[in-house]
């Protein structure tokens, strides 16, 4: 089984265990916050991802957001996400996912996402033509932020200060905004051409890597900016990924 197949197999096989324990029903606990919580459906399926990785790719690394880290001996490491958007998948939203990437060293090799309400499954990377179904997807048509909607979340305790002024410079300049609750399925609609751009600060790897894999699949670009004192993930069409770059910087 190749890379691609692999984790391709993970995100399914996760994203079907959730969906099956959520339609059990769940209980949820609070990490940071009142939006940030986990569930018994998180873990599980992180741990199922997990075991087939030490089993089939022993030497590689693996890191999750659910406390997953085993240091291997290759420079390759799985970065894992079982439940992106957990707040919408506890509540009853569709707009969840389950995420992987793989990254060799520093660079950034493919990723897979699937989307259990539809059943659509996304791969993809910088050196590999994104895929939906196994379909390729087109190419993004690119276009400046004035055209552009952006997907992007801020927590409310971050509207004030240097960050929050930071936020607007970039929100104003763009045509439409939404706030969907998951990253990486945010990423989704973007890398098939539903919206253009999407930044957000203090995104991890296992929010960021993802989605950053299927856009630059599909000739996007994926950039990670310092401004207001917090790390900006920003990714999307060119043009409009720049002008984001520079609002946030305040060029």
């Amino acid at each position: 089984m190749d890379d691609a197949e692999l984790a391709t197999r993970l995100v399914t096989e996760a994203g079907a265990l959730a969906a099956a324990m959520r339609r059990g029903g769940l209980g949820a606990e609070t990490k940071t916050n009142v939006s940030d919580i986990v569930t018994a459906a998180d873990r599980a399926a992180e741990a199922q991802v997990v075991e087939i990785l030490r089993r089939v790719r022993p030497d590689d690394s693996i890191v999750g957001e659910e406390g997953a880290d085993h240091a291997g001996t290759s420079a390759r490491t799985w970065v894992i996400d079982p439940i992106d958007g957990t707040y919408n998948f506890h509540r009853g939203l569709d707009w969840w996912c389950s995420a992987v990437a793989l990254v060799d060293g520093e660079r950034l090799v493919l990723s897979a996402v699937h989307h259990p309400t539809s059943g659509t499954t996304f791969l993809g990377g910088p050196g590999l033509p994104s895929t939906r179904d196994g379909v390729r997807l087109p190419a993004l048509t690119d276009r400046p932020l004035s055209e552009s909607c952006a997907t992007t979340y801020l927590h409310p305790p971050f509207y004030d200060g240097e960050v929050g002024a930071a936020f607007v410079r970039a929100v104003t300049g763009v045509a439409t905004l939404r706030m969907m609750g998951s990253g990486t399925m945010d990423a989704m609609a973007l890398a098939q051409g539903h919206s253009d751009v999407i930044f957000q600060h203090s995104v991890p790897d296992w929010d960021r890597l993802p989605g950053a894999a299927i856009i630059r699949g599909v000739g996007g670009e994926s950039r990670v900016v310092s401004a207001a004192g917090v790390e900006w993930h920003v990714a999307g069409v060119p043009t409009a990924v720049a002008e984001v770059c520079s609002a946030l910087l305040g060029e």
